[in-house]
């Protein structure tokens, strides 16, 4: 059953999103280097079938195979002139999900960064990203996604463009950027500024936040650091750290510990959880247990969520996070 996010929303419930879509797909086959989007047409039964294990384990959301669909990515594999046809189909194939099951399920379009640099540290424009990003919004929206689901993103500019894009198109939007590089994106945002990145499109969010990063803890000091901020808030972080166990890459995550990565965002404040990178439908069920076994506590602080989660891979928090630390201990 199809269900609208900002109705999903509005009900006050604690939102549960699904996992990882690539590494998840690596672990059934696909090579590295390939690129999952065109999974959609060559294995659309391994789409689905990844898509109905996270609804089973409990997701409310569930993200189309579009992570990389546009234009600038897709040139990669000269496939730059398929970016509509493919992220219409990943939302068809979502939606066929989605409809086989008797409680509502969210159907976000996946909206992934072009991997290329804005003017004038690279060749990209703002016309020629909200080129691109319209594209595959529009695809998303034919094919019968609810809400554009705009995520890892670094830079403002990038965000503004897809952001653009949605709005142009006529769909809501959800905005997630990564904080992976001491405490902010690649391109120097802070969470803390985040929504007044967001402050200045003509249709705001449904929902804001981070996603990615560098695991559980990090992302969660990037919640509290958006305190504050108007909208409903996302946390869809990694599975733990990556590392090499002989020449395959191994997310340190349990199910256990995704669990209190889990019930701790939601003391942190955020309405809207889920795993990133590495995050498997098993880490989703045991998520989805502690969800509806929590009730939302008092804010933690960083200490809090080294004790319950893990150590912090970047460097020390903000002095913003620190004084908030502070003052909630006070």
């Amino acid at each position: 059953m199809r269900a609208s996010l900002s109705e999903l929303l509005s009900t006050g419930r604690i939102l549960l999103t699904d996992g990882a879509t690539g590494t998840n797909y690596f672990a059934g086959g696909l090579m590295s280097g390939d690129p999952p989007e065109l999974w959609t047409v060559d294995r659309p039964d391994a789409v689905m079938d990844l898509h109905r294990r996270f609804v089973e384990a409990g997701s409310d959301i569930i993200l189309t195979n579009t992570f990389g669909c546009n234009r600038q990515r897709l040139k990669l594999h000269n496939a730059q002139d398929r970016t509509y046809e493919l992220a219409r189909k990943a939302a068809e194939l979502a939606c066929q999900v989605v409809d086989s099951v008797d409680r509502p399920v969210v159907v976000a379009g996946s909206v992934g960064p072009t991997g290329e640099l804005f003017e004038p540290l690279g060749l990209l424009t703002h016309d020629d990203a909200v080129a691109s990003f319209t594209e595959q919004i529009r695809g998303l929206k034919d094919g019968g996604a609810d809400v554009a689901w705009i995520e890892t993103m670094s830079s403002p500019e990038e965000v503004h463009a897809a952001a653009t894009a949605a709005i142009a198109v006529g769909l809501p939007y959800v905005a997630t950027c990564s904080f992976d590089t001491a405490g902010r994106t690649m391109m120097g945002l802070m969470p803390g500024n985040f929504a007044e990145v967001l402050a200045v499109e003509t249709v705001p969010p449904v929902a804001m936040g981070a996603n990615c990063g560098v695991g559980a803890p990090d992302i969660l000091v990037s919640i509290l650091e958006m305190e504050g901020c108007p909208h409903p808030l996302v946390t869809k972080g990694n599975c733990g750290v990556p590392h090499f166990e002989g020449t395959e890459i191994v997310y340190s995550g349990t199910p256990e510990l995704m669990a209190r990565y889990a019930t701790t965002a939601i003391d942190a404040g955020a309405q809207i959880v889920g795993g990133c990178c590495g995050t498997t439908p098993t880490h989703i069920a045991a998520m989805r247990e502690a969800i509806d076994g929590h009730t939302r506590g008092e804010r933690p602080t960083v200490e809090t969520i080294v004790g319950l989660v893990g150590a912090l891979v970047n460097s020390a928090p903000s002095a913003t996070v620190e004084r908030r630390s502070r003052r909630t201990r006070d």
